[in-house]
């Protein structure tokens, strides 16, 4: 284990980013979004991931100077063609034309095709906070997960965030995938070796297992709830409206089709749409009632569910993004942790591009 401080490891991934053909401005925002994860402490979505960019960048399944463009609008709707750029610029692009439609009509909602990875919803349903607004982001991946009663990968892990402004209080933040689990967590086990828990994935047959790398060995992904005694099926919907909403409403490549992330795994054949596709939405508060006010009763149901009974052996109920914004405090403070095989990668790819890390 390194620990690496966020100017070093911001001077870097910029650094990488540039050298794969990014103009300043798309590295800068390429860099926060993915650095975010990290300093939020959701490790499986930030540096660990940046060779997996480059990787697709070498394969020419990324354009690193993507004409990023809107191809249908209504006065609060579009349609943005990404232009197969990396998510982590197409996704900012379309939560801003969300956000300018918000402010203009009171609600702006915004589907993406021809996009790639985005790293984690919440950086992107964030953006909408300073606005006194709710934003909202989703994103449809490549096909891990079976559905209730299957054996076949048709999801991907699909994750909604929702970010909510309050007053005094920090902001409401849910950022979730819609499987029990997200990749990247059994990412982080396969990298530590370890066993991963009962009901995150299943083999090839359709049997429980808790072998971190059973998705190289035919297995998949569960759906939220594991099981459908637990509310798989629930889990199972969740995925499907992400699906929906990212690519069949885009254009975008869906269910088993949508590309996968790894660079090595052959793009799906006959491919429904292009690329891979994102939704978000923007709310402006006044658009229901004064900000203010709103706000207001945002801290008074902060402060109330803080105030809940924790059950025995529990310290505190927490709000949605309470220990990513803590998270984030200590690692700007601190610095970024990082496993060492993430950092062999790393020095891999400063190795590549003659950089120092």
């Amino acid at each position: 284990m390194a620990i690496f401080s966020y100017k070093r490891l911001y001077a870097f991934t910029h650094s990488i980013f540039k050298n794969i053909g990014c103009t300043e401005e798309h590295a800068a925002t390429a860099t926060v979004g993915l650095l975010a994860a990290d300093l939020r402490g959701i490790d499986s979505h930030g540096v660990a991931r940046l060779s997996g960019y480059v990787r697709l960048w070498e394969a020419k399944r990324v354009n690193a100077k993507p004409g990023i463009r809107i191809v249908h609008e209504t006065p609060s709707t579009a349609v943005v063609d990404g232009d197969a750029g990396l998510g982590l610029v197409v996704a900012p692009f379309a939560m801003q034309v969300a956000i300018e439609k918000a402010r203009k009509v009171g609600t702006g909602w915004v589907s993406v095709r021809n996009s790639n990875h985005f790293g984690i919803a919440g950086h992107h349903a964030m953006m909408a906070l300073e606005q006194d607004m709710i934003g909202v982001a989703m994103t449809n991946g490549s096909a891990l997960v079976a559905p209730t009663f299957s054996i076949e990968r048709m999801l991907g892990t699909n994750p909604i965030a929702v970010a909510i402004p309050a007053g005094n209080q920090p902001p409401f933040v849910a950022d979730f995938a819609t499987t029990t689990a997200a990749n990247g967590k059994l990412e982080i086990l396969q990298r530590k070796n370890t066993d991963a828990p009962s009901g995150w994935v299943q083999d090839k047959e359709g049997n429980p297992s808790t072998d971190a790398n059973i998705l190289r060995k035919q297995g998949s992904m569960l759906p939220l709830g594991g099981d459908r005694e637990h509310g798989s099926h629930k889990g199972y919907a969740l995925g499907s409206i992400v699906d929906i909403f990212s690519a069949v409403l885009s254009g975008a490549s869906y269910g088993p089709w949508a590309p996968p992330f790894p660079a090595y795994v052959p793009i799906p054949e006959n491919m429904p749409g292009e690329g891979l596709g994102h939704f978000f939405g923007a709310m402006r508060i006044d658009a229901f009632r004064p900000a203010e006010d709103f706000k207001k009763h945002m801290d008074n149901w902060i402060e109330r569910f803080r105030l809940a009974k924790p059950a025995e052996g529990y310290e505190k109920v927490l709000i949605p993004g309470d220990p990513e914004r803590e998270m984030e405090s200590i690692r700007m403070k601190e610095g970024i942790p990082l496993e060492d095989s993430v950092v062999a990668d790393l020095k891999s790819l400063a190795a590549k591009y003659s950089l120092t890390l």
